[in-house]
């Protein structure tokens, strides 16, 4: 079960989503990517988010470290994915602070869970969990495409927000509850700190759009037409007839 694409594409140019993917990619290029399993671990160690010594500016730079190709792939989609439509309801500048702030919020929490590890915390998907949190509260009811690889078939569903993020953030929280104090892994706590505070940080902006009216106007949907993605094909491997 993976996001792929939403339907309703922000209308603007999402330039600090954009910025922020650039800075993440060139960041894992030039610093990661050159470095070999030593080095890689003294630059998680300065850089990132050790519980046990962590330093106030740790907070920021964690946020643009990533563990390998993989994990900065997924951070990147999602934050494509949910990022442009808050950043266009927000905008710019205070997309960025929101995206800052709601990544800080989560490692504290992950600190918090994990006061005495020593295994640094590295990653972007603390902010981009508040992405996912912002966008849950003001477009419940967007669709998500979500693939799902049944045995070796892939297919692809439409799926609405709200159910694809709530079992997202349930499968977080039932983790983070069974590796509370283990310090490794998965920073589940991350994730859960960083989505309450994207829920609670885009109170703001869904009162001032009155609240449930917000809904009623656009039925939980971001505020423009769907885009036409066309059919969906199962495959485009052309069919060869058997001669007699």
């Amino acid at each position: 079960m993976f996001p792929i694409r939403d339907h309703n594409p922000s209308r603007k140019t999402p330039w600090v989503t954009l910025a922020l993917i650039v800075a993440n990619v060139a960041v894992f290029v030039l610093m990661t990517l050159p470095l070999n399993d030593r080095q890689l671990y003294a630059l998680y160690t300065e850089f990132g988010v050790t519980p046990a010594r962590v330093e106030a500016l740790d907070y920021l730079t964690a946020m643009f470290l990533h563990g390998g190709i993989l994990h900065l792939i997924g951070n990147m989609l999602f934050l494509w994915i949910f990022g442009d439509n808050l950043e266009e309801e927000m905008g710019h500048l205070p997309f960025l602070a929101f995206y800052l702030a709601t990544g800080v919020v989560a490692t504290w929490l992950h600190v918090a869970a994990s006061p005495g590890s020593m295994v640094p915390l590295v990653g972007a998907s603390g902010a981009i969990a508040g992405v996912m949190g912002g966008y849950l509260l003001l477009y419940p009811r967007a669709r998500i495409d979500v693939l799902f690889i049944i045995v070796i078939i892939p297919k692809v569903w439409p799926i609405p927000a709200w159910i694809v993020l709530a079992v997202w953030f349930g499968l977080q929280l039932a983790n983070g509850a069974m590796t509370v104090g283990s310090g490794g892994g998965v920073a589940y706590w991350a994730h859960v700190g960083g989505f309450i505070a994207g829920v609670i940080g885009t109170l703001p902006w869904f009162l001032k759009e009155g609240a449930a009216r917000w809904w009623q106007r656009t039925d939980g949907h971001p505020p423009h037409p769907e885009a036409d993605y066309g059919r969906l094909s199962s495959t485009s491997i052309p069919t060869v007839r058997r001669r007699r």
